[in-house]
């Protein structure tokens, strides 16, 4: 499992998020307290939104705790904008490729979760990505694969009815062809103006989600795990949608639903 962080609100610097707090995403990247892995020493990466449409990416394979370019880079970039990871292997090696997040045009998406018995239904995945998308999955992590058919299925446009359709996918996938848990999603996207979060699983484990809005900062803060034990923090509800814009919080019941046939074959 993995350890991430977004942000949406006035511009601040990165390290208010990811080295400030005392349960700072670095902090969390070396005991995490909230999931199976409490180490989440695999890579980094941080995608974050500036004057342009397409948001700047940043990734690497050193734990995020030892990098000293992460921590330059985060005293210097201020950005109202912002999704960071730190990664924990499920299987897939250990590259700058496989580092979350991961960006398409003007999308970024990440995930903590795993879709079950992946290996086996891989190719399967890669099948359901558009040709058109195909040269943006560089890498080979289940959650590349997620986010690419998502962004076919009209992620920028549509993002809930996408990110279901997409969901149900590979929940079909894993259970005709995987393994169980079939689903674990706790995932943070955007389309460089609003922040979405999801919280979903197939069985009755759902990786964590929190959100707190800061009066100060006038921005909110979406995260795998609280950054400090002040009070303010709610946890989202497994099976729901969460879409931040502005001073607004919007959620909404999540219900992966297949509408077709498994496109590859049962």
């Amino acid at each position: 499992m993995c350890r991430w962080a977004a942000y949406l609100g006035q511009d601040i610097y990165l390290s208010d998020v990811l080295i400030a707090p005392a349960h700072s995403l670095i902090a969390q990247s070396r005991a995490a307290s909230e999931c199976k892995t409490a180490t989440n020493a695999d890579g980094f990466g941080i995608a974050w939104y500036g004057d342009r449409p397409e948001p700047g990416l940043f990734r690497d394979v050193l734990p995020a705790w030892s990098d000293p370019n992460l921590q330059s880079l985060a005293h210097q970039v201020n950005s109202g904008l912002f999704l960071a990871h730190v990664r924990a292997s499920t299987g897939t090696a250990t590259s700058r490729n496989n580092c979350h997040p991961f960006v398409c045009g003007g999308l970024s998406f990440m995930h903590n979760g795993q879709i079950g018995g992946f290996d086996a239904l891989r190719k399967s995945a890669d099948m359901l990505i558009p040709d058109a998308l195909y040269g943006d999955r560089k890498g080979a992590t289940d959650s590349e694969a997620l986010f690419l058919v998502a962004v076919g299925m009209g992620l920028q446009t549509a993002p809930l009815a996408a990110m279901e359709q997409a969901v149900a996918t590979f929940e079909h996938l894993s259970k005709t062809h995987g393994a169980a848990p079939h689903i674990r999603l706790a995932a943070a996207f955007s389309d460089g103006k609003r922040l979405f979060a999801v919280r979903y699983s197939s069985d009755t484990i759902a990786p964590t989600l929190y959100y707190r809005w800061s009066e100060s900062r006038r921005g909110w803060a979406v995260v795998s795990e609280p950054l400090e034990q002040e009070s303010g923090w709610i946890e989202v509800p497994a099976g729901s949608f969460c879409v931040f814009e502005g001073e607004n919080v919007e959620i909404q019941p999540f219900r992966p639903i297949l509408q077709y046939s498994d496109p590859v074959g049962d």
